[in-house]
């Protein structure tokens, strides 16, 4: 008898403790991949990498760019990232972002035009779901994030770690060092 009030107190203290919201929050990722937290919204850096605008998939990805192509000195960074909501209300997602590497070197995302699929658009997002919207050009292809795209100085890249900031206003910072 002992023994099933113990096991059923035991299930109890189970199940309670699955309850509830979620209390652990984090703001720090050493790689891409781990998911951060800026206030409700969960953010995942999928990968990033240099883009070549001789390449077929990386032309695709630089459509609708609107500042001058990189100089002899730059090159195209991208940053291919997803949301998720898992919240029951919708939410807005961050529109600052920004690249620092260990010299003090910021840099900020350049602007895409609206008819590029891949860019990242900070529109809000509804209860339980997640950016890129499924069954879109960025949500299906083969990266399944959603572009924001940098020009960085060459000279950034051995300043590692890059460190990419994720911001909103009245919320936590996030940040996540980037791969190269």
């Amino acid at each position: 008898m002992r023994f099933r009030v113990l096991a059923v107190a035991a299930f109890a203290a189970l199940a309670i403790a699955g309850c509830g919201e979620k209390s652990d929050y984090t703001h720090f990722a050493e790689t891409e991949g781990p998911m951060v937290d800026v206030g409700p919204l969960t953010y995942q850096v999928q990968i990033s990498r240099f883009l070549n605008p001789a390449d077929v998939e990386d032309r695709e990805y630089l459509q609708g760019v609107s500042v001058a192509a990189p100089t002899g000195d730059e090159i195209w960074f991208a940053v291919f990232v997803r949301v998720k909501n898992y919240t029951d209300q919708s939410q807005q997602p961050s529109t600052t972002f920004v690249i620092k590497d260990t010299e003090g070197n910021e840099y900020h995302p350049v602007g895409i035009a609206n008819t590029n699929p891949f860019a990242y658009r900070a529109n809000r997002l509804p209860a339980h779901q997640v950016l890129p919207t499924p069954n879109t050009a960025a949500a299906s292809g083969p990266i399944q994030g959603s572009l924001i795209l940098f020009k960085l100085k060459t000279d950034s890249l051995q300043n590692r770690p890059l460190v990419l900031h994720i911001q909103q206003p009245g919320q936590d910072e996030a940040t996540i060092d980037l791969d190269l």
